[in-house]
């Protein structure tokens, strides 16, 4: 059995999570905990969740649940994720964190704490998104400076970050392969013809969508696109139950969802 602590766990994501990890037969879901302030403070996580009472109620305090779980997992904001990462490392408790829009000293801090502990880190848990990773990474290779290179996202109106932790991994992916490009986000007016060594990417917020990638790679009389839809919050969940089960072989280290899925 598996003790997981859900961190947001009254968010889209969080009560996601929380019904997920509670519908496997290995895991145990054992504390809530949400930031202060928060309304749902005191109540039963798996009501919260619309899965009924489970027995945990949600907490402002992580310490009254730390020390009951194997396995963090997160999905929160930044500012939170860098507090969890001290508390964690000092109960020497397993991660995996899903937040996005983390800085780069909230990164620096997670990287230098999976010298003690074992972390997932990923800006997206869906397994056919880190395939959408890898054949990009070959269509970049193979297609080469004859394309042109777009990318675009979608997500619901009520995503903060912007672009996606997603799209800016893709552009990472991009990127590693063609050092050149610049980005540019967005374009306005009279800018003159498209510069090859350019790269568009585009954020588009509406509704409830729950993440839209499409990488467009556009050259003369043909067109290739990458494209990955998701329709429900929990692929990611699903994705993240993977990642905290693979945590459970690891004491230390620094691991992404292509260390998860063996690519």
């Amino acid at each position: 059995m598996i003790n997981v602590l859900i961190h947001g766990c009254t968010g889209r994501m969080g009560t996601t999570n929380v019904r997920v990890f509670h519908s496997d037969k290995e895991v145990k879901v054992v504390g809530g905990v949400v930031e202060k302030g928060n309304p749902f403070v005191g109540m039963d996580v798996g009501e919260v969740a619309g899965i009924g009472r489970l027995g945990v109620s949600v907490s402002d305090n992580i310490e009254d649940y730390i020390s009951l779980c194997d396995v963090v997992v997160d999905f929160s904001v930044p500012s939170a994720t860098s507090r969890l990462v001290d508390v964690a490392l000092k109960h020497k408790k397993k991660l995996v964190i899903g937040t996005t829009g983390l800085s780069e000293d909230i990164m620096k801090k997670i990287l230098e704490a999976s010298e003690s502990i074992a972390i997932v880190q990923s800006p997206n848990f869906s397994v056919g998104v880190n395939l959408m990773l890898e054949l990009t990474k070959v269509a970049t290779q193979v297609l080469g400076e004859d394309f042109d290179i777009e990318l675009v996202e979608v997500h619901h109106n009520k995503k903060k970050d912007s672009p996606s932790g997603t799209a800016l991994k893709i552009l990472e992916v991009i990127k590693s392969i063609r050092e050149d490009y610049k980005t540019i986000y967005g374009r306005e007016g009279i800018i003159g013809e498209r510069p090859k060594e350019e790269i568009g990417v585009f954020a588009v917020r509406g509704g409830d969508v729950v993440g839209d990638h499409i990488v467009m790679y556009l050259g003369y009389g043909e067109r290739l696109e990458i494209v990955h839809r998701a329709t429900s919050r929990e692929t990611f969940s699903r994705g993240a139950l993977r990642a905290a089960k693979f945590l459970m072989t690891k004491d230390k280290g620094f691991y992404t969802m292509k260390d998860v899925l063996g690519f």
